[in-house]
């Protein structure tokens, strides 16, 4: 399992909006300034963000984007899930069901069904919060809304 940077970036993008939550949206400008990552970069993060109903986003001058809920109601697999898509280990355990037709032969399918039920419990039992309150140590409580 490889995350990619528009993953990692995903979760920067959702503590820094966490961070800065006043009720009114966030300018990309600005989350761009803070994360030193490009708005065009960040663009291409907030539509699937978006579209997943993680983000809510206004359009104007005074537009931008905000959270959609709070950020204990975030896990961080869902919000790497609108981003990368599934975590399974094998093509066969994206479905639903498993519709491999050597399921009920198959070795292996135990070990690769309990490496994923791992990964989906750690990203699922970590929220928002948890990384907002882990960047709030970082910053030794010099967090600015």
């Amino acid at each position: 399992m490889m995350v990619s940077t528009k993953g990692r970036y995903a979760l920067r993008l959702m503590v820094d909006l966490a961070l800065h939550d006043n009720g009114k949206f966030i300018a990309l400008k600005d989350v761009s300034a803070r994360q030193k990552i490009s708005i065009k970069y960040l663009e291409q993060i907030v539509t699937p963000l978006n579209r997943a109903g993680l983000l809510k986003s206004g359009r104007g001058a005074q537009g931008g984007y905000r959270l959609a809920k709070n950020t204990t109601d975030y896990t961080v697999g869902e919000i790497l899930r609108a981003i990368e898509g599934s975590f399974a280990p094998i093509s066969c355990l994206e479905d639903e069901e498993n519709q491999c037709e050597n399921y009920d032969t198959c070795a292996t399918i135990e070990f690769w069904e309990g490496l994923y039920k791992v990964v989906n419990e750690y990203l699922d039992g970590t929220t928002l919060y948890d990384l907002v309150e882990i960047q709030k140590e970082k910053m030794g409580g010099n967090y600015y809304i």
